[in-house]
């Protein structure tokens, strides 16, 4: 998901972190992000997310996608 879709992570940009306060509500809530591929969608976004997996060397990381496509 990192690679090629969905959520990226985010951190305050254009100086917005020197104005944003210490701590707020939000600072205590878990977000979590989920994605779900159909078969089809994996296997059209698969070449690039396995070249730009070993390109920052993990190799886990694409052969998983390697695995869920058979």
């Amino acid at each position: 998901g990192d690679y090629a879709s969905g959520p990226n992570h985010v951190l305050p940009t254009s100086g917005v972190a020197r104005i944003r306060g210490g701590l707020s509500a939000a600072d205590f809530v878990k977000v979590i992000s989920t994605q779900e591929f159909t078969g089809d969608a994996l296997g059209t976004l698969a070449p690039t997310i396995t070249t730009l997996a070993r390109a920052e060397g993990l190799e886990a990381h694409a052969r998983s996608v390697e695995v869920r496509l058979g």
